[in-house]
């Protein structure tokens, strides 16, 4: 006999799980509220919807979808719910909890006060950052400080702070209210290296996760590193701790950032090998010391190419690691892009000195242009184009700015282009890696 709490599921050998997970997926069969589980046999049960059961097909699976694989119906018991659906209960618990609240204190719950409800926070520690747009309607106000309490204590953690918009003071500080618990500072965990921060001064960037990966992967064993953007240390470290530099120089001008950057050396072990420079990187004394600059400011670094070719050795160049967001409009022309495109006409022309080293260099790149600008294949077609249009105008500005700053002309090359996250519709976060060398 089943359990009443058991599940149906279909079972098959583990290399062929994944095919078909994949296939139940997007059939719409696959029940995503439970984990896949496997079973004493050593096959894996993926769990599927009692209701669709009667749609499965299980030739198909084992001829067409899975070739060599035997599938059958089974049941799980006990299932597991999955971390997705273990989200979604975070949040309905939060829900019965403040529900529960609201009434107990004599107020009538609604919908509209449901709808007021995070559906998601990020979390650092014993500490959850709740989005701006959360507990804005009035009764709110007349639960605290029990209200806070009760968050937290649903949330499992004893500080709660609410996220505002981030300031226009220069440093990007964040706006953040603590509304439960004492003290900003928090620490976070990102692939080994260990960050500290106080969330009240300093910005945190859960999404550059990818580019930090990406550093870490890496080797710049023998090279000194320029970071010209640090922050509290979010690609400084990964040069340092996984790339294995030999020397970085973090340049950041928010002295909240500085402070904690000086502390993630320290705890990660790196600080004899990296040298803080506090102030507006453009003041910087230092010059042809850099295998590799890093520029990770969005929406633009642009202001720091002139230091960053500065920095690159006189003799051997190195690479730029570029930050920009590019906005792409596939259903009609950009007009930013369009000037962009007139300016790079502008630049490489032939005629000038500057021009011609800047055409070698576009055209050095337009042969290369499959090989090295590598996207994503879930960016459309047209997207791509413009971000390859601005990589063009990136390495002649690059290459006038070399002339102009070492003397001699210099060749530039576009090694990489990679695609950070989205931060709105045609607005994307991308990497230029641009190699420069004297010629």
């Amino acid at each position: 006999m089943r359990r009443d709490d058991s599940i149906p599921a279909i079972a098959t050998q583990l290399r062929y799980a994944q095919l078909c997970r994949k296939h139940l997926e997007e059939k719409g069969i696959l029940d995503t509220r439970f984990r896949l589980q496997k079973l004493a046999d050593a096959t894996v049960a993926l769990p599927v919807l009692s209701a669709r059961v009667p749609e499965l097909t299980l030739g198909v699976l084992q001829h067409s979808v899975a070739p060599g694989s035997t599938c059958t119906i089974t049941h799980i018991q006990s299932p597991v719910p999955s971390k997705k659906s273990s989200v979604r209960s975070s949040q309905q618990q939060l829900e019965e909890a403040l529900r529960g609240l609201v009434e107990l204190r004599g107020e009538v719950w609604s919908e509209e006060l449901g709808r007021d409800l995070p559906q998601s926070w990020k979390r650092h520690g014993d500490l959850a950052i709740l989005g701006e747009a959360t507990f804005r309607q009035p009764v709110w106000k007349i639960l605290e400080p029990e209200l806070w309490e009760t968050v937290a204590s649903t949330l499992g953690v004893k500080r709660v702070a609410r996220m505002g918009r981030v300031s226009t003071d220069g440093f990007r500080t964040p706006t953040v209210t603590l509304l439960r618990g004492q003290g900003g500072w928090v620490q976070h965990v990102d692939n080994g290296i260990r960050y500290e921060f106080d969330v009240t001064k300093c910005m945190f960037s859960s999404g550059n996760i990818t580019e930090k990966l990406r550093i870490a992967s890496f080797n710049c064993s023998g090279e000194t590193v320029v970071d010209l953007y640090a922050g509290i240390g979010y690609f400084t470290l990964p040069y340092l701790v996984h790339a294995g530099a030999s020397f970085v120089h973090a340049c950041e001008w928010n002295p909240h950032a500085v402070n904690a950057l000086r502390r993630n050396l320290e705890l990660n072990g790196a600080a004899q090998r990296c040298q803080v420079h506090q102030g507006d990187n453009r003041q910087l004394s230092l010059c042809d010391v850099a295998d590799r600059v890093n520029l990770g400011l969005i929406p633009s670094s642009e202001e720091g190419w002139p230091t960053a070719c500065r920095l690159l050795k006189r003799e051997t160049g190195g690479v730029l690691h570029i930050h920009q967001n590019v906005s792409s409009h596939p259903q009609k022309p950009d007009p930013a892009l369009l000037l962009q495109n007139l300016c790079l006409q502008e630049v490489c022309d032939p005629s000038s000195p500057a021009g011609k080293a800047a055409c070698d260099s576009d055209a050095a790149d337009s042969r290369e242009s499959a090989p090295g600008l590598r996207c994503r294949d879930s960016m459309s077609t047209a997207v791509k184009a413009e971000w390859q249009a601005w990589s063009k105008a990136a390495a002649c500005r690059i290459a006038a700015l070399l002339l102009e700053i070492k003397g001699q002309p210099w060749r530039t090359h576009v090694l990489h282009m990679e695609h950070v996250k989205s931060y709105a519709p045609h607005v994307d976060h991308i990497v230029l890696d641009l190699e420069c060398r004297p010629t």
